[in-house]
């Protein structure tokens, strides 16, 4: 299946009617589950949810019914958290770096300029960097998936103008999700960040709260971000994902080879979710130029000397632990700071 900007827009027009179609008779099966995440319905990542979820309930003869509920119609990232954790909701996509909030070193994947590229990323998320968060993230009494889905590298919006150099980010009122990571490489920068949930991040824009936001291609898209931002910058500054958690209570009711069905498909899912997302992101710098966007394309050094300088690798690496931080300058394949 190839995800077009097309397919995207038809895909979120259609929801409410897939919804009542796919979810009908739902009552029936014996595990009645939900998914809430962030995204819209458009994105790839519901895209390829729901495809997972039509075959768990196939593959499982219609005892397991997932419906999904994407932007944030359950509550924002903070409170849907909560959720999984309480068993409001059974599964939940989270950036690692809003699950910090939790479990600290999940985050440690987002380091800012760590990965150079995708072929360091999947080698270290399928590798020993994804299962030393995945054991963290397990000590918090939740479940996690084996394969991370992908959000992206991030890029800079503004409606003030390009960012150039880390200098340009001096001063600037920027959102960014809710944790302690992302205050912190932005405060290094010495911008003026201010953390707010992504449900309300196009009316912050829209007002002038921020002057900016910093998102993946897909979702500057998706959002329709470029209605209320002229300038996109990309800075590649972190990368990142969304991993799958369960609510241990409901995912250890089901039985082990449902369970088994449900994992593999959601596995499955996540590995052709990454191949949207990079076919999307091929295309949507033109696309976003289209619909009035200006990008430009930064060098990535003056930044990396600015969090140096700032002592921020070494302040992230202090809180991480030198076992946690050799896993990740390994995985990357560079000394960081």
């Amino acid at each position: 299946m190839t995800i077009t900007r097309r397919s995207l827009m038809i895909g979120a027009a259609a929801v409410p009617l897939v919804a009542t179609i796919r979810h009908a008779g739902a009552q029936s099966a014996e595990f009645n589950y939900k998914y809430a995440n962030n995204l819209p319905i458009s994105h790839p990542m519901n895209v390829r949810a729901q495809e997972a979820v039509d075959k768990i309930r196939e593959e499982t003869s219609g005892r397991v019914a997932i419906q999904i509920f994407p932007s944030n119609q359950l509550g924002a990232d903070t409170d849907m958290l909560s959720q999984v954790r309480s068993g409001g909701v059974e599964f939940f996509t989270l950036s690692p770096l809003i699950l910090s909030t939790l479990v600290p070193n999940a985050s440690i994947s987002g380091i800012g300029f760590a990965f150079p590229s995708y072929d360091q990323v999947w080698p270290a998320m399928d590798g020993d960097l994804g299962a030393y968060v995945r054991a963290e993230i397990e000590k918090a009494n939740l479940v996690v998936m084996d394969k991370i889905w992908d959000n992206g590298f991030r890029q800079i919006t503004s409606s003030a103008g390009p960012i150039e150099t880390a200098e340009s980010l001096k001063g600037m009122k920027i959102r960014v999700p809710v944790s302690p990571l992302w205050t912190s490489m932005f405060t290094a920068f010495e911008s003026a960040p201010a953390s707010i949930n992504f449900a309300e991040v196009y009316s912050a824009l829209q007002t002038g709260i921020v002057d900016g936001q910093e998102n993946p291609l897909a979702i500057i898209s998706t959002a329709k971000l470029y209605e209320v931002q002229k300038f996109c910058s990309i800075t590649n500054h972190m990368w990142d994902g969304f991993w799958f958690l369960a609510n241990k209570a409901a995912w250890e009711a089901m039985p082990e080879d449902v369970r088994a069905i449900v994992a593999k498909n959601l596995d499955e899912a996540a590995v052709n979710e990454r191949a949207d997302v990079a076919d999307l992101n091929a295309t949507l710098k033109e696309e976003l130029v289209s619909n009035g966007m200006e990008i430009n394309e930064p060098d990535a050094a003056s930044f990396r000397e600015k969090l140096k300088d700032a002592g921020f690798y070494a302040e992230w690496k202090g809180k991480y632990g030198d076992e946690a931080w050799a896993i990740l300058e390994k995985a990357v394949g560079t000394t960081l700071g």
